[in-house]
């Protein structure tokens, strides 16, 4: 079956975070909402539609990991075709269609089976008239589940790791090494290859599966609940405490106490404070103390604010969504339902504004535009760090996110 997995007009209510990625490259649970879409929808073609300033990024850094044959932004042929929205969330095996028709939610396609030779990316993007034939279609039965906002990959994600864990088959009852730490039914610990355990540390699997990856390393003293998910060669410092619900990608290294938050890959939140119900995206730095609050005083429901819009949640609890490259100074407090764009630098002695923009260098004598040349600098230096060259594809996407980034921001 030839699969289009597609991004809409709806990617800007998942910014900060995909102002530098596709919609579907978002993480959730151990992966990506692609992985999960191609684990149950099984193509044997497939056609990535994705934003024109995002084409390079996924032949560098999407297609080479995939096994099917892939194409990016091609029009569809004579051939039936299943489009899915990259921003679906799948928890089952989805049953094809055998006839034209469509799965829809109040603000979108979800899916839809068709023979429509010519429709392209830019139809989906622009929701042409073409496009919004496709509404027209028999219905289909609903199958997976739409995200709306970022903060829906939060609330979803304990689902998330519990459907990784059972559908990639990890040996979590295999004999665990023996040593000075403590598993808590041991039978859902599942520990990768290499894998450090400091003493006194704590597996906790009472209350779902404990996932360590190849070469991560659990810190003296830290104590790690599930569900939860420590990518590769990710480290939890001592005395570190990940609470359940929470995925950190590869190569992090974490502590403090964390909690149901989503941290994507190099990021960096070493030290003593708090990240709760908290999306956060790549080579991200918490400085020491950097702490984040999740819940108002008031127990009201929380607004997030991207542009001059203030989007309800539906959350009482709700931290921060930070973008790509964004630096925390030591002790930075954010307060509860707080949007900082990509490539932000936050070193403030009071609180900060809940709304920054991205390219803010913000400190106690207010915010400036962050110098392009200084933040690629930057960037630079922290690539550096990880043994990273910069590519000119990298060029490609910070002048892409820095012209969109103000389209979808606006003047907050």
């Amino acid at each position: 079956m030839h699969v289009v997995i597609f991004e809409g007009s709806r990617w800007p209510t998942f910014a900060p975070v995909s102002l530098s990625r596709p919609v579907f490259s978002l993480a959730s649970g151990m992966s990506t909402l692609l992985n999960k879409q191609l684990r149950y929808l099984e193509p044997t073609k497939l056609t990535l539609w994705v934003r024109s300033g995002l084409v390079e990024y996924c032949r560098r850094h999407v297609v080479p990991n995939l096994k099917v044959p892939t194409e990016i932004n091609a029009p569809l042929g004579d051939e039936p075709a299943l489009l899915v929205s990259g921003r679906t969330l799948h928890f089952g095996k989805y049953e094809m269609p055998r006839e034209p028709g469509v799965m829809t939610d109040n603000d979108g396609i979800c899916s839809a089976y068709v023979i429509s030779p010519g429709l392209t990316q830019r139809d989906a993007m622009s929701r042409s008239d073409a496009w919004m034939k496709l509404f027209e279609l028999p219905k289909m039965k609903s199958q997976g589940r739409m995200a709306g906002y970022l903060w829906d990959l939060i609330s979803w994600n304990e689902e998330s790791l519990v459907d990784d864990a059972i559908n990639l088959k990890l040996h979590c009852g295999a004999d665990k090494p023996k040593g000075p730490y403590h598993l808590v039914n041991d039978e859902e610990v599942c520990l990768g290859r290499e894998v450090k355990l400091a003493p006194g540390c704590v597996l906790d699997a009472s209350n779902g599966v404990v996932m360590i990856d190849q070469g991560a390393s659990i810190g003296a003293n830290a104590v790690v609940q599930g569900p939860c998910y420590i990518g590769p060669h990710s480290q939890v410092m001592p005395l570190g405490h990940v609470r359940p619900g929470t995925t950190v990608g590869s190569i992090c290294k974490v502590g403090g106490e964390i909690g149901n938050s989503i941290l994507m890959s190099y990021t960096n939140k070493p030290h003593t404070g708090y990240v709760g119900d908290s999306y956060v995206g790549e080579w991200v730095n918490f400085g020491a103390g950097s702490t984040t609050s999740n819940l108002k005083n008031t127990y009201s429901e929380i607004e997030i604010r991207i542009g001059a819009q203030a989007i309800p949640s539906g959350r009482r609890f709700l931290g921060s969504l930070v973008g790509d490259h964004t630096k925390l100074a030591i002790g930075t407090r954010l307060m509860t339902g707080s949007y900082i764009g990509h490539c932000c630098m936050v070193a403030m002695s009071g609180l900060p504004p809940t709304s920054i923009r991205s390219f803010t260098f913000l400190t106690d004598k207010g915010a400036v535009k962050y110098d392009r040349a200084k933040a690629k600098e930057m960037i630079q230096s922290t690539y550096g760090r990880r043994g990273r060259e910069w590519q000119a594809a990298d060029d490609e996407v910070l002048d892409y996110v820095e012209e969109t980034a103000g389209q979808v921001e606006g003047s907050i």
